[in-house]
């Protein structure tokens, strides 16, 4: 894509993951000047071990499009393929990489150092190269640097604890003792493929496994009423329980929530749950429920963790401990500039267009759960994502300034209240930085 003046853009997507490669793709059809910095697919790809599969169920793993041309189904015919749930990691990467290329998007991989307002811009620093400045910026960099550990696991040596993020491939587990901590789909899917290639796994959790699907029923004589009645219940994109997931699907119904009703909503959505297809692969798996806080404890080259008043000894201990948002953790944000941007226990609050409180700024995919609910965590939210972010954007390019005093224009008739007036109405968030001016 040409940008003709290399130094400013009207819109930098940081990221090219789902989102930030979807958002790129509808600004550019839309006639936005967009530049994209990032590595491809590089959570996917080097943050996820290999043979994992996708728990989102086929129809709701297209990374969206501005004509829905390049769908996953797409791309199975134009290859002659034939998928089948779950989707391999691996099939879904190269699905990914080939819609990059049919959209005509280019990304830049340049390591952005650091973001900054200057005046009506911001200013975006790399490790090498001329800064750039662009009019509105896009963050779009998913879970990077969001996991999460318990504190009794910090400042313990990498070669003994880690989180699963941290491995795109467990094969050096191979006849080790590990022990998995975390019981939700990735802690599950890790002991898996452990187990498969020869490690002796426990696996960690506080409370029982949650199983979705009827590979998991053990009664097989009600399998097909369980699937009938799921089949009436589910729906496309295949995010919470019903009927919550019902509204799941409707970010903008999501948004409008009071605060605590939607936490709780987020919450329930999101719950740790883990595929049925799973389940046959753990029969090798020690599965222990634990109370309170595991401590473990090391020993020159091991590490020990306490089980139902023994103590055990294992080779290495994987995290899969899931994620928390904390945007103060990219690490590229300026001090200044963060502090403008007003958070809920570190989740930026978005207006209408995922735009923050800095105006420009705007944030898509996992940092967006807070705002519009547990569809910013799948594949499946960035056709929402992507579609409402463009149309915001082309219309504000548009659109005079609105010119108010105290809610009414200078003849004194009523005139549009700023989407930025809810943020001046509402309460401060516990834990959250204060408003921009």
């Amino acid at each position: 894509m040409k940008t003709g003046d290399r130094s400013h853009c009207e819109v930098a997507v940081v990221g090219a993951g789902p989102f930030g490669l979807a958002v790129a793709a509808h600004l550019r059809r839309a006639g936005v000047e967009t530049r994209v910095f990032g590595d491809p697919m590089s959570f996917w790809r080097k943050r996820m071990p290999r043979g994992m599969r996708l728990r989102s169920p086929l129809g709701a793993s297209s990374i969206a499009d501005p004509e829905d041309a390049l769908t996953l189904g797409a791309y199975a015919r134009r290859r002659g393929l034939a998928f089948t749930y779950p989707l391999p990691l691996e099939d879904f990467l190269r699905y990914a990489q080939w819609r990059l290329e049919e959209s005509g998007v280019e990304v830049e991989a340049r390591e952005l150092r650091g973001i900054e307002k200057k005046g009506r811009n911001f200013r975006l620093r790399f490790a090498e190269g001329a800064p750039v400045s662009a009019y509105r910026v896009v963050i779009a960099t998913g879970l990077a640097n969001q996991e999460h550990r318990p504190a009794s696991f910090l400042g313990l040596p990498r070669e003994l604890v880690s989180h699963s993020c941290e491995h795109e491939d467990l094969a050096p587990f191979a006849g080790k003792r590990v022990a998995v901590v975390g019981a939700g789909q990735g802690g599950c899917e890790s002991a898996a493929l452990l187990s498969e290639i020869g490690a002796d796994v426990d696996l960690f959790s506080r409370e029982a496994i949650r199983w979705l699907g009827s590979e998991a029923s053990e009664e097989k004589g009600s399998a097909p009423v369980k699937d009938l009645l799921r089949g009436l219940t589910r729906t496309k994109n295949g995010v919470g329980p019903f009927p919550l997931n019902h509204i799941a699907d409707h970010p903008d119904v999501v948004r409008r929530m009071p605060d605590g009703f939607r936490r709780e909503f987020i919450a329930r959505c999101l719950r740790p749950a883990v595929a049925g297809w799973v389940k046959p692969r753990l029969s090798d798996v020690t599965r222990h429920l634990v109370q309170g806080e595991l401590r473990p404890e090391v020993s020159q080259s091991a590490i020990r963790l306490r089980v139902e008043e023994a103590t055990k000894t294992y080779d290495h201990v994987l995290l899969s401990t899931g994620y928390r948002i904390d945007i103060a953790r990219l690490g590229f944000i300026a001090p200044e500039l963060l502090r403008r941007i007003r958070c809920c226990d570190g989740s930026p609050v978005l207006a209408a267009g995922f735009e923050s409180t800095v105006r420009g700024l705007h944030f898509v995919g996992s940092s967006a759960v807070y705002s519009f609910g547990p569809l910013m965590r799948f594949v499946a939210g960035t056709r929402y994502a992507a579609r409402h972010l463009t149309q915001i954007v082309v219309a504000r390019r548009a659109a005079p300034p609105l010119r108010t005093v105290s809610g009414t224009d200078f003849a004194g008739r009523s005139a549009p209240i700023s989407p930025y007036s809810e943020f001046r109405k509402s309460r401060q968030c516990v834990g959250g930085s204060r408003e921009s001016g």
